[in-house]
């Protein structure tokens, strides 16, 4: 379970929930020079940054979604894992750009043991939602949101949604009623009114504001105490 959105007002604003049950996930936050990120710890003793902000201003995510077969992983020099390319978004070893190009020529799949969807922005709040096996849609508009399920062809996943998860619903309807001025403040009370607890509670929420060049965030919940990350200057 989690929740991304691009708000593009005065501020290009970026805010996620990050929920897992922490019996199958070891994570992290990760403060770096370049990079903020939750590394999640991988069999090969890495933690990886398949969630994080670049100091170049690139923002990826990853969301766990109900896997189609056209996704499968396949080891080809013609597919890339739809990890492998958020990880290196977040890490500025490729650019938007970049990502666009190669979203356009080659096949983008699962990681072979996850079925995961993404969604890429840069500092200017160009944005890239990545579904493997179904497609991609570059965002514009006021804002751009996605939960556990397909926003590219929504009838795929609807049989797998949750009864009572109207998270997607919700968020949209409270982004909806923003206009220009969109703070991270607001973007804080989004990410609360979506928060989830119990197995699958929300362990990591952050926002990062692009006019200020800083990434925000709260662990567990605990929305009463948000912390503070900035690039240090080089």
């Amino acid at each position: 379970m989690c929740t991304r959105f691009v708000y593009r007002g005065d501020d290009m604003v970026t805010g996620f929930n990050f929920d897992i049950d922490l019996t199958v996930w070891n994570h992290k936050i990760e403060k770096e020079k370049d990079r903020f990120y939750i590394g999640i710890l991988r069999p090969d003793g890495v933690r990886h940054s398949y969630h994080g902000v670049n100091r170049n201003g690139n923002v990826g995510t990853l969301l766990y979604v109900h896997g189609n077969s056209e996704g499968t992983h396949q080891d080809s020099k013609s597919c890339m894992t739809i990890a492998d390319l958020t990880e290196w978004f977040i890490q500025a070893t490729i650019s938007f750009d970049d990502a666009l190009r190669m979203v356009q020529e080659q096949k983008i799949v699962y990681a072979p043991d996850a079925t995961m969807q993404a969604m890429l922005s840069d500092r200017q709040g160009r944005t890239l939602i990545i579904e493997p096996g179904i497609g991609w849609r570059e965002d514009d508009g006021r804002y751009s949101l996605i939960t556990n399920y397909s926003v590219l062809v929504p009838e795929s996943t609807s049989s797998f949604i949750v009864p009572g998860d109207d998270r997607y619903e919700r968020a949209a309807k409270l982004l909806n009623s923003y206009r220009d001025l969109f703070t991270v403040a607001d973007a804080f009370s989004v990410l609360q009114t979506v928060r989830q607890e119990g197995i699958w509670a929300t362990r990591v929420s952050f926002v990062y504001s692009s006019k200020e060049h800083a990434v925000y965030y709260v662990r567990n919940n605990d929305f009463s105490q948000i912390e503070k990350y900035e690039f240090p200057q080089l």
